[in-house]
């Protein structure tokens, strides 16, 4: 394990499946296919199916070997006039983990910067864990300004923390061009990237780089998993398609534990 990070992989399983069993034979069988590895499993169903799947799969644990439940977002608020969204007072008996900051959220719900930071630091706050996405788009990427995002957007997203060590913090790199196209980044453009990430983390809060998990996500799979795993700050992924099948995701974690474990 780099740096004594337990590898960590995750899947968001966005807005799927469309029925409460199917997520609870989903959630069962990815448990099944996973169970004892040295990594830290994730899914990540929709907050409707949140406590079915937690049920399903027994006491969800932030620890190896064990199933994590994540949500998909929430609020950074503990309550209010938010018509049709999710506080993290809420989430605190369903789920250990949230993703934050997703390029959909940003994207098709106007997330920004300041908003990924409240919430970021909320979940913190609340004792959630934030995979936080960030990441280029295509039009970024090819005018050469992906260093240049990732620096914004990371900055910013834990802008509010007081401290990174012992935060819970995972950041989770995206290539926003790269999601649900089946055409994923390099191991190599990867690395550079997380190394970038491990250098500001350390610059802000020196010592916590070390601790803090970086994933991949953009097109992961188990035919290109280990490209990503075999690189030095990348510590698991962020997985979208294929974690909508159990053996296929189970594979990814398989990799993770292999390379990493």
């Amino acid at each position: 394990m780099a740096g004594g990070r337990v590898p960590l992989v995750a899947g968001n399983w966005k807005m799927n499946p469309t029925s409460r069993s199917a997520a609870i034979i989903l959630a069962r069988d990815v448990a099944e296919a996973t169970r004892g590895l040295p990594v830290r499993t994730v899914v990540c169903p929709p907050d409707v199916f949140l406590e079915a799947v937690a049920t399903a799969v027994g006491e969800a644990t932030t620890a190896p070997g064990g199933i994590g439940i994540g949500a998909q977002t929430m609020q950074a608020a503990e309550s209010g006039p938010f018509t049709g969204e999710t506080s993290p007072l809420m989430l605190e008996d369903l789920a250990q983990y949230v993703i934050l900051g997703h390029s959909e959220r940003r994207e098709y719900d106007n997330e920004t910067d300041a908003t990924v930071s409240a919430k970021v630091a909320s979940a913190v706050a609340h004792g959630l864990v934030p995979i936080t996405a960030i990441g280029e788009k295509a039009d970024e990427r090819r005018g050469r300004e992906t260093a240049a995002v990732i620096d914004r957007q990371l900055r910013a997203a834990i802008s509010q923390l007081d401290h990174l060590i012992d935060s819970g913090l995972v950041i989770a790199y995206e290539p926003v061009w790269a999601i649900g196209t089946g055409d994923a980044a390099s191991g190599k453009d990867a690395q550079e990237v997380a190394a970038q990430i491990r250098g500001i983390l350390d610059e802000t809060d020196p010592g916590s780089a070390a601790q803090i998990p970086i994933l991949y996500g953009g097109s992961c799979t188990p035919e290109n998993a280990a490209e990503f795993f075999s690189m030095p700050d990348l510590d698991g992924a962020l997985v979208g398609g294929a974690s909508l099948d159990a053996e296929r995701f189970a594979a990814i974690v398989r990799t993770a534990a292999e390379l990493r474990g």
